[in-house]
């Protein structure tokens, strides 16, 4: 431990001795218990608040419950240091106290609105109080004075590895400068993120490229910059990438598969947001397209999360790749003595039953089949969202031609088969003893 260090501790520890110090503290204590109670009665109305709010009404509610405790200590301290004066009695503590609940409130109304500022991530909204609580700590020793003193005291404790000399101090100053650049390069992802958005002349897909490859970019040359601020020598990374290497061939193949193949992705664009697609058994519409996966929704709501990598190396049906309009054939049999050619123009009435249904291109009706139990027509109708599924168009439909086929008289047939028998029932009826009488 340092010589000044040392001073700096003999210091606090004579001023604490003092009378003053402790009336002083009385008072902090107490402007802290009392705000406490208040706040925690104010918060509960302020949460309530905040649930039915929205927009810029939501945001300033969160922000007043930040600024809440702080504030109420600090319009509890003020008259304390009033009586104080009144009764001459030093205040320097308390004096104290003032600026840094002021920076408190600030701190975390300003954390607050900068990550409402980027996109949605769980990792900002958990770090928020973390991040709040140093920025505020280094804020309160600059203004304490203490802050030379802590800082060489962290600079102390150092290890030596090699050339390389690795302090706490060194290592803070690494955490800080990455969690700044960090967030510059997301924030800077962000803004061309929203400026692709409004761009008409991009396609969907290259905007997700764009924006991969953009944040993927500011990152890295974030977490370079950090370092070489710090004083760590770039070149000592290749031993890095040399593991990286290394972990790539054994076990992370898989992950950096489905992270080149999300880029092929966007670049080829054979897969977009809004795209109907099927995998395999897994049918539904793109949300998103992720680093690692592919969102799919089906049309329960329920959310598929689909590697990349699959949609390389398997078969996909991509429903809306360069036309959204999709043929739907309803099939319908009728009775041999039934005229085909009515039923043909009854079904054609009945193509507009439902109201997704597209006048071009035009419905058809198709006599497709002499099947074994009658006539098989098909009616052909197109729908231009397939995302919706198909199956109340066919239940529409299906509907409509039943009531038609009953108004006109036209038998939907039950299966049937003839039974030839060639020989050997005769000869077994002959055989037949006679029942007694």
């Amino acid at each position: 431990m340092s010589e000044r260090f040392n001073t700096f501790l003999n210091e606090q520890l004579a001023y604490l001795q003092t009378p003053g110090v402790w009336v002083q503290l009385l008072v902090l204590l107490g402007a802290l218990s009392i705000a406490a109670l208040i706040n925690r009665r104010l918060q509960v109305v302020l949460q309530a608040q905040g649930h039915r709010g929205q927009g810029l009404r939501h945001i300033a509610i969160r922000s007043l419950q930040r600024l809440l405790w702080p504030v109420m200590v600090l319009l509890l301290l003020l008259p304390g240091i009033a009586v104080l004066d009144y009764y001459r009695v030093p205040a320097e503590l308390l004096s104290v106290a003032v600026p840094v609940l002021v920076a408190l409130a600030a701190i975390r109304s300003s954390i607050y609105i900068l990550r409402k500022s980027f996109t949605s991530s769980p990792l900002l909204k958990s770090s928020e109080s973390a991040l709040a609580l140093l920025v505020w700590l280094g804020v309160v020793l600059h203004l304490l004075g203490w802050l030379p003193a802590v800082l060489e005291f962290l600079d102390s404790l150092a290890v030596d590895a090699g050339d390389t000399r690795i302090s706490v101090l060194s290592v803070f100053k690494l955490m800080l400068l990455v969690t700044i650049a960090l967030t510059l390069a997301m924030w800077l992802s962000s803004l061309l993120n929203n400026w692709l958005k409004t761009t008409k002349h991009v396609t969907p897909s290259m905007q997700v490229g764009f924006a991969k490859f953009s944040r993927f970019i500011f990152m890295t040359l974030a977490f370079l910059l950090a370092l070489n601020a710090v004083g760590i020598n770039l070149s000592t990374l290749a031993v890095f990438g040399g593991a990286l290497g290394v972990g790539l061939g054994f076990g992370l193949q898989r992950i950096a598969s489905n992270f080149i193949s999300g880029f092929i992705l966007v670049m080829d664009r054979s897969i977009k947001p809004g795209d109907v697609i099927t995998v395999g058994e897994k049918f539904g519409w793109v949300e998103e397209l992720k680093a690692r996966y592919v969102v799919v929704r089906n049309r329960e709501g329920v959310d598929t999360l689909i590697p990349n990598e699959n949609l390389i190396t398997t078969e996909v049906i991509n429903w809306s790749y360069s036309d959204r309009n999709v043929r739907l054939d309803i099939p319908v049999q009728i009775s041999y003595d039934d005229d085909p050619e009515q039923a043909m123009a009854a079904m054609l009435e009945c193509a507009f039953a439902s109201d997704r249904v597209l006048k071009e291109p035009a419905p058809a009706v198709r006599l497709m089949e002499f099947a074994d139990s009658g006539i098989e027509l098909h009616l052909m109708v197109w729908i231009g969202d397939p995302e919706n599924g198909s199956a109340t168009v066919k239940s529409d439909t299906n509907l409509a031609i039943w009531r038609a086929f009953k108004r006109e008289g036209i038998t939907i047939p039950y299966p049937q088969r003839d039974l030839h028998i060639k020989s050997g029932l005769p000869a077994a009826l002959a055989s037949k003893p006679d029942k007694p009488a």
